[in-house]
């Protein structure tokens, strides 16, 4: 159930789009243990005028093939949350050739009470999930 958000400089195709959702989505399956059909990914093209993302002061310089992630999650452990970012870094790295330094993750956590998959109701709260 991690809502990803993938930003990215327009011009992919919708090819290159579905193996890096793809890509990300075997990274999630594997890091979280989620069911392969727990899968909620949206993804924003911008002009590269519209995405700067820089590096903090680490030293390396992005491309045009940024991929910036952003995950919504209830609480995962620090070690589910490293081995997410190993597993993306490298199922992106494998299935579309985008390098580890273009490629920034973020995870903002929440709890059961902040999801409705629908209905109207909060199916953690519920007991359904």
């Amino acid at each position: 159930m991690p809502l990803i958000r993938f930003d990215v400089i327009e011009g992919r195709n919708e090819e290159s789009l579905r193996k890096l959702l793809d890509a990300a989505h075997r990274a999630v399956v594997k890091a979280f243990d989620v069911p392969e059909r727990d899968r909620y990914q949206i993804v924003t093209q911008h002009p590269a005028n519209e995405l700067v993302i820089q590096d903090t002061g680490l030293g390396f310089e992005r491309s045009r093939d940024l991929v910036v992630i952003s995950v919504t999650s209830t609480e995962r452990s620090n070690q589910q949350k490293k081995d997410f970012y190993r597993l993306v870094v490298q199922e992106l790295g494998e299935s579309c050739g985008i390098e580890p330094n273009d490629i920034m993750i973020s995870i903002a956590t929440n709890g059961a009470a902040d999801w409705s998959f629908g209905f109207g109701e909060a199916q953690f709260l519920t007991g359904e999930l």
